[in-house]
């Protein structure tokens, strides 16, 4: 983590360095760079302010100068600012908070194996920050916080939009430091802090494109697959049949939270981006291996044994490169309840679609980015 609290600002936004901005964080992250667009296509009279690390700042100029050359309209209205969640203050230059109008906080360490600190550091008290920060902007409209449906841990049963703490215990504290910062936020908020939360599930690439920043969770058994001959040995853990796995492209959140956002109603919501019919593991497993066109021969394996040999057994999480975090999903008893988030997309024709419907699309963008990273910004 970056600890520099100097301003470096992009382009010509810096020449009205008083103009009401709408403050970013996680950008030049993935979902932070769609979202920033569609949000500042809704809002023409407002710039944005994104705090960088440091160390992203290069990556956030060229991101910045690929929007822009992508859309004119955008010229001079991103500003970039080094700073970090991990302060207070968040490392802005004093009198930033005057020019905030809305917050969007979607910085967190996506990482199922981050350390319990460094997942507490920044998750926790990067969240606790970014609210701090919130308080003191005496023009603030609202938060638009991005959660996660995991939050729900390991809870058997339905998990709805307005449950949070459920007695659940947590696969990992990526799950757990992002449950203990929505708590933070509630509280806020019921103490009188305008916001909104969005739970995306399991966030994968476009579904028209395949485009995604990084191949992580369901994108290591692909490769797997992709990495084999023409006959593909696929491990599966437990019942495939009795777990499902919640997984929505990435443009289904984006435009989700975009559209979301900007209804008056949404305000004090929490809204789970979740597929309303995600399929079994064992549908999972079948469509990819379908996808990749190769004659699969599964292997079963014991939950605890697959976490054991990836953990433990030399030579197997090479051979694998699949993570012991990812087994967990393998077998996770939630179910999310994401009818009232479904009924207010309805409107707006926005829906994630079928898993099956753009998982060739997936297989396409990993069979031409086997070098793309599983690692998280951080």
């Amino acid at each position: 983590m970056s600890l520099s609290s100097s301003s470096s600002g992009s382009g010509p936004a810096n020449e009205n360095a008083n103009a009401s901005v709408i403050l970013f964080t996680g950008f030049p992250g993935f979902l932070g760079r769609e979202l920033l667009p569609r949000v500042l296509g809704r809002e023409p009279e407002l710039s944005a302010l994104c705090v960088v690390q440091q160390k992203f700042m290069v990556q956030a100029r060229a991101a910045v100068a690929e929007l822009s050359a992508a859309a004119p309209a955008l010229t001079g209205r991103i500003e970039l600012a080094i700073g970090d969640i991990t302060l207070q203050g968040l490392g802005l230059p004093a009198g930033t908070a005057a020019r905030v109008r809305d917050v969007y906080h979607l910085a967190a360490i996506y990482d199922l194996a981050v350390p319990s600190a460094l997942a507490d550091k920044v998750n926790v008290g990067g969240t606790r920050n970014v609210l701090d920060f919130a308080e003191r902007c005496p023009g603030l409209r609202r938060v638009h916080y991005v959660s996660t449906c995991y939050v729900s841990g390991r809870y058997t049963g339905i998990f709805s939009e307005t449950d949070l703490e459920k007695g659940q215990r947590f696969n990992n504290h990526y799950e757990s430091t992002k449950h203990l910062a929505e708590v933070v936020v509630r509280q806020r908020m019921a103490a009188g802090l305008p916001a909104t939360i969005y739970r995306p599930a399991v966030v994968v690439g476009d579904s028209r494109t395949g485009a995604t920043q990084k191949l992580d969770g369901p994108y290591y058994l692909i490769k797997w697959l992709l990495r084999q001959g023409r006959v593909a040995l696929l491990p599966f853990i437990g019942d495939p049949s009795r777990f499902r796995f919640n997984m929505v492209p990435c443009d289904f959140v984006v435009d989700a939270i975009t559209y979301l956002s900007g209804l008056p109603e949404s305000l004090g919501q929490t809204y789970a981006l979740a597929d309303p019919d995600p399929p079994t593991c064992e549908e999972v497993l079948d469509l990819m291996a379908a996808a990749v066109d190769k004659r699969v021969l599964r292997v079963p394996l014991s939950p605890r044994l697959a976490r054991a040999a990836i953990r433990r057994v030399p030579g197997v999480h090479r051979l694998l490169q699949l993570p012991a975090e990812l087994v967990d999903y393998m077998e996770h008893p939630t179910h999310y309840d994401s009818r009232a988030t479904h009924a207010a997309l309805a409107a707006a024709g926005i829906h994630p679609g079928r898993f099956a419907d753009h998982v060739k699309v997936m297989v396409a963008f990993t069979r031409a980015h086997m070098q793309v990273s599983s690692a998280a910004m951080a």
